[in-house]
């Protein structure tokens, strides 16, 4: 998600210079969040602080995602005859290129810093290290291979809204993490968190449980929950063993959130 060791994404001197409240605008920080959390070459000159203000639209961002991975799974498991697996795949793997690799770089980091001994304060150095350790490989390969083994096994008459379902779902662990953790004075995760508080997000987890529901009833409604509890394990152990939260910690909290959401929304299949 934030990029890795906190570089800015399209910003320029004057998004830097916005010092005045009343200076952030929704017409640069909407659209900057959208090319923050994509691929999409928006070209938007802002700053993280202004598109921060924005953080709690982030799940509707997250359906405008899973949208477009929803159709791609949907064309790969109706259009082209491949294996569960390989589709499964190609799905995962659209949709960590589409948000342009940035939740896989704090997951990475994260799981590093969890692997490590030692006082909070050095956790969050090995954290923000460039280089990827043992444990970063191994959380990516837990977490992604098992978001593929679930996309495998989702009935292809729901793919579509599982999918949608899960990216959003992927959006409220980040605004759900971010709501419970504690920012570390510096870098660019801070202002995420510090834009959320608890308002915010029983109003977005209400809003969108809603839609999950009207997706796919209780499984959509599943899903969402899901979701949310994911943001809040990661936000938890964090807490646990760095006291203080960065970006790399929100972006790892997207992708266990995803994780969580379509493994929820599998079980619920089975059970009804």
């Amino acid at each position: 998600m934030l990029q890795r060791k906190e570089k800015p994404l399209r910003t320029s001197n004057y998004g830097k210079s916005l010092n005045r409240q009343e200076e952030y605008v929704w017409y640069r920080g909407i659209p900057g969040l959208i090319s923050f959390s994509t691929i999409l070459p928006l070209n938007i000159h802002t700053s993280i602080a202004e598109m921060a203000r924005y953080t709690v639209i982030w799940p509707f961002i997250g359906g405008l995602i899973g949208v477009l991975v929803g159709v791609v799974g949907l064309l790969l498991s109706n259009y082209v005859m491949l294996p569960s697996l390989v589709t499964a795949s190609l799905i995962y793997s659209f949709a960590i290129w589409f948000t342009g690799f940035h939740h896989l770089d704090g997951l990475m980091d994260l799981g590093d810093a969890l692997m490590a001994h030692g006082t909070p304060e050095r956790k969050i150095e090995i954290m923000r290290d460039m280089r990827i350790g043992t444990g970063g490989i191994a959380l990516f390969f837990m977490v992604a291979l098992t978001t593929v083994a679930v996309i495998s096994s989702i009935p292809i008459a729901s793919i579509f809204f599982v999918l949608l379902i899960s990216e959003i779902a992927a959006k409220m662990g980040l605004v759900s993490c971010c709501t419970i953790s504690r920012p570390i004075g510096n870098g660019t995760g801070r202002h995420f968190i510090e834009a959320m508080n608890p308002l915010y997000l029983i109003l977005m987890a209400a809003t969108t449980t809603i839609i999950g529901f009207l997706s796919l009833n209780v499984v959509g409604l599943i899903g969402i929950i899901s979701g949310i509890l994911g943001g809040f394990l990661v936000a938890v152990v964090v807490r646990i063993n760095m006291k203080y939260a960065t970006g790399d910690v929100l972006g790892a909290s997207n992708e266990v959130a995803r994780m969580a959401a379509i493994l929820a929304m599998i079980m619920t299949f089975k059970w009804i």
